[in-house]
């Protein structure tokens, strides 16, 4: 199983930025067993937010033809933990996006305070690693659910639209589900 630690986007611009929301629940089992009697947000789990933010960012940049992984945390500040019923912003800024990888520096923030500064360097894998995370069909759902198509839009302020490769695989899994 996978998990994601963001729950929706509210602003995507294609190769620039993303902004995601996380809300912190007392139900997520992370929130109560990790300290237990003072219920927070992991600060390994919010940079694994901001990670998820801008990994999609760098990753929508090439049509989620590349695989993106996180090479390198170049920088942490961490101010203060998410606790249930907060609603963190996770703010993503891609500084660079080359070929080989990207630099990306990220801001989680509570309203107007300032709760982590994190840095990060993403790296793309070559043809040596087999495989992907998801299943292209399932991987689109994601992205449908977390609201990326619905506020993605291109630096010009046109809608960011649903790469072929993708819908090619969501209409064959229909397919298939439609001959079950």
């Amino acid at each position: 199983m996978r998990w994601f630690w963001i729950d929706r986007f509210t602003e995507f611009v294609s190769g620039q930025r993303a902004t995601a929301i996380k809300n912190v629940s007392r139900s997520e089992p992370h929130t109560t067993e990790y300290l237990p009697g003072f219920p927070i947000h992991p600060s390994s789990l919010l940079v694994e937010g901001l990670a998820q933010t801008a990994g999609l960012l760098v990753a929508e940049h090439n049509h989620f033809r590349e695989r993106v992984v996180l090479a390198k945390i170049s920088k942490a500040q961490f101010y203060y933990s998410g606790r249930p019923g907060d609603v963190l912003r996770y703010e993503s800024t891609a500084e660079d996006i080359q070929r080989d990888g990207a630099i990306c520096m990220c801001k989680a923030s509570l309203g107007e305070e300032t709760v982590a500064d994190v840095d990060l360097v993403f790296a793309h894998l070559d043809d040596r690693f087999e495989g992907g995370l998801f299943e292209p069909s399932e991987f689109i759902r994601l992205l449908r659910l977390m609201d990326m198509y619905k506020v993605g839009v291109m630096p010009d302020g046109t809608p960011i639209r649903v790469p072929d490769h993708l819908l090619d695989a969501e209409q064959a899994d229909a397919n298939t589900n439609n001959e079950s």
